[in-house]
């Protein structure tokens, strides 16, 4: 297991890369970044993907280490690929995603990361429905929705996974390397590109484990970018198309 404490000129590096795609979410990325862990192993990389409102400005001002900037909206996977690249770049062991609309708690990075380390774990997937997890807010009836979907996907993964559509997690970047995994595919640049990832490490063999988290649904704020069938076709048909063999 690699060392969890580097240093240039003695002073710490962060060991976590955190990725934080995010769109139009004025209002909403300043909280996150607000309540960001202020741990030094941990640096927010945000990707304003092809934001109109000043994302990436009040990202900037309320402490993003980075702050990439998409002139013209690539797609939720297009923004955390391009961020996994910026944290690899910058020697980061490890790498998160978190979402940008406010709907997860920064701090609890802290606490995943550790049970990752204690259990040596390679890939660290966030559960709102596991023993400790929860939601806050109405779920505007998504919860059946996302109980629904990961039995699915646990049923073509061969693997329970209890919250698979949860876009909390923290990896390992060494899982990036393998030559079976390849997120630099143009059918990944949308909301397929994390169960994708998820579904390769489960089935390379990673030990992957679950850790409990909050889902917060904000009611005036909108629940979601997702639209209807064909957003959750872009989650579920990733685990479909690699399991019939279809996409590798």
């Amino acid at each position: 297991m690699p060392s969890d404490s580097r240093s240039i000129d003695g002073d710490p590096e962060p060991l976590v890369a955190v990725v934080i795609p995010a769109l139009n979410e004025v209002g909403k990325i300043g909280r996150v970044l607000d309540k960001f862990p202020r741990d030094p192993r941990f640096e927010a990389i945000v990707v304003d993907d092809g934001s109109t409102d000043g994302t990436g400005e009040e990202a900037r001002a309320h402490g993003a280490a980075v702050v990439i900037r998409h002139e013209v909206r690539g797609g939720v996977g297009a923004a955390i690929r391009d961020g996994f690249a910026r944290g690899r770049e910058r020697g980061r062991p490890w790498l998160a995603v978190l979402s940008g609309d406010d709907q997860h708690e920064p701090g609890e990075l802290v606490a995943a990361f550790q049970t990752g380390l204690s259990m040596s774990a390679d890939y660290v997937q966030g559960s709102r429905w596991m023993s400790g997890g929860q939601t806050i807010g109405s779920t505007g009836g998504r919860g059946l929705g996302t109980r629904i979907y990961s039995l699915a996907f646990s049923l073509l993964a061969f693997r329970r996974v209890t919250d698979a559509t949860n876009g909390f997690r923290v990896f390992r970047a060494s899982i990036l390397e393998d030559p079976a995994i390849n997120l630099d595919q143009a059918w990944l640049d949308s909301y397929d590109l994390e169960p994708y990832l998820l579904y390769k490490v489960i089935r390379r063999g990673y030990r992957i484990i679950e850790h409990p988290v909050t889902v917060r649904y904000h009611a005036h704020d909108g629940f979601t970018k997702m639209r209807g069938l064909r957003d959750w076709w872009r989650l579920f048909r990733p685990a479909l198309l690699l399991r019939m063999g279809v996409k590798r």
